[in-house]
C-alpha cells in the first residue's frame, strides 16, 4: 500500500536527480548566466527537500523555518554574484 512517505521520499529522488543535473550545469555551463541560473534552480529545490524531510519527520513547523532563512540567503548571494557579474562586464566563456 503507497503512502504518503513513498510519495515523499519519490519527490526527494527526484529533487536529488535534478539538482545534480543542475551542478553539472553550474560546473560546465557556457556562459555566466547558465550558471547562476543553474545556482537559483538549486537553492530552490533545496527548500523543496527541506519541506519534504519535514513532512517525513512530522516536524514542518521547524523546516519551514530553515527553509525560509535558506531562501533568503540564497537569494540575498545570488543578488551578490549577479551584480559582480554585471560590473566584470558581461558573460565569462
Amino acid at each position: 500500500m503507497l503512502t504518503f512517505d513513498h510519495l515523499f521520499i519519490a519527490l526527494i529522488i527526484g529533487l536529488l536527480i535534478i539538482i545534480i543535473l543542475m551542478l553539472y550545469r553550474v560546473i560546465k555551463g557556457p556562459t555566466a548566466f547558465d550558471r547562476l541560473n543553474g545556482l537559483g534552480v538549486i537553492g530552490t529545490d533545496t527548500i523543496l527537500l527541506l519541506i519534504l524531510f519535514g513532512f517525513l519527520n512530522k516536524r514542518v513547523e521547524m523546516y519551514v523555518d530553515i527553509a525560509i532563512a535558506y531562501g533568503i540567503l540564497g537569494f540575498i548571494s545570488l543578488v551578490v554574484l549577479a551584480k559582480y557579474i554585471e560590473s566584470k562586464g558581461g558573460t565569462n566563456r
